[in-house]
């Protein structure tokens, strides 16, 4: 069993979080997002990050707002909602507790 497939489940567990982080930092469009998770153990497809910024919208996490583009077709440009911010602060304070417990635990 290799790395990724090994751990499979952790990073698919973190990946709405860091999916906010990412959109707290500005109005993002999707590949953006794909290629900021691309040079990470967090790398995913279209195919997994339409369906979950799709469940993060109905959560009301994110909300998103047309824009036009100068090479296309206007683009889906996300941003977070209140209840994303206040998502994304209790999620970072749970990320630094679970934290510090991985420290702490087997030291005598």
């Amino acid at each position: 069993m290799d790395f990724n497939e090994k751990f499979a489940p952790i990073t698919k567990g973190l990946l709405e979080f860091l999916v906010l982080k990412i959109i707290a930092a500005d109005k993002v469009y999707v590949p953006d997002i794909l290629q900021q998770l691309s040079a990470t153990e967090f790398a995913t497809q279209e195919g997994t990050l339409y369906p979950l910024l799709s469940k993060m919208r109905r959560e009301e996490l994110v909300d998103y707002e047309w824009k036009e583009s100068e090479s296309g077709p206007p683009r889906k440009y996300y941003e977070l909602t209140a209840k994303g911010r206040a998502q994304l602060r209790e999620t970072m304070e749970f990320w630094q507790q679970i934290n510090e417990t991985v420290k702490s635990l087997g030291k005598k």
